[in-house]
């Protein structure tokens, strides 16, 4: 297994995030970041190279299309054993994105609340954090997905020991990015499942 060389942390609950990205650089890895997790490492004097500096492409639709990009994609689901996946990549300047850091927008803390209308949900429902998570565990045998700053310790521990995380480890944190997508997933369409869509003042002016 190759060093790791470059992770990308994009989150919505940000604690430890200073400590374990200034760890990462240290430890030699390029951080690619997003939004307000970029703008947090950048205050704390931690390099960070933002995702659409890396792509090329401006974020965009507020925010809705930040990630959703070949080279970001292409970078966690190449298989690095794989000769055609890396002569692709080699063709299309694709690089490897060894580890992803992501947690999701707050559905279930934003639908607690008793005022929230179907438009504040909708805008709550998180497309390109749980693209990656679940790209990142699909390819657990190459990529390190961390979904709980609980195993930030565990990981940089073991980057520190051998360069990369073991294959036991970057399976058990798949394992998690499944059973938080599932439950995720599942709280979106039970809250969805009782809204009267006709009777909700959805789209402006209908």
């Amino acid at each position: 297994m190759k060093k790791v060389e470059r992770a990308l942390i994009s989150l919505t609950d940000k604690s430890g995030i200073e400590d374990f990205a200034r760890a990462l650089t240290e430890l030699g890895v390029e951080i690619l970041s997003t939004g307000g997790t970029a703008k947090k490492m950048r205050d704390n004097s931690i390099a960070v190279t933002d995702v659409s500096e890396f792509t090329g492409f401006p974020e965009m639709l507020d925010g809705r299309v930040k990630t959703l990009h070949p080279l970001v994609h292409g970078g966690i689901l190449n298989q690095r054993e794989n000769r055609d996946h890396q002569q692709q990549c080699q063709e299309h300047g694709i690089k490897p994105i060894d580890i992803v850091a992501v947690n999701l927008y707050a559905f279930e803390k934003t639908v607690a609340d008793p005022d929230c209308g179907l438009a504040d949900a909708i805008e709550n429902i998180d497309i390109g954090g749980p693209t990656l998570l679940r790209a990142s565990a699909k390819n657990f045998r190459d990529v390190t997905v961390i979904v709980d700053p609980a195993d930030y310790p565990q990981v940089l521990a073991e980057i520190r020991e051998t360069g990369n995380t073991t294959l036991k480890t970057r399976f058990k944190l798949a394992v998690k990015v499944f059973e938080l997508t599932s439950a995720y997933d599942t709280a979106i369409a039970n809250w969805l499942v009782n809204v009267d869509v006709d009777s909700n003042a959805y789209f402006a002016g209908e």
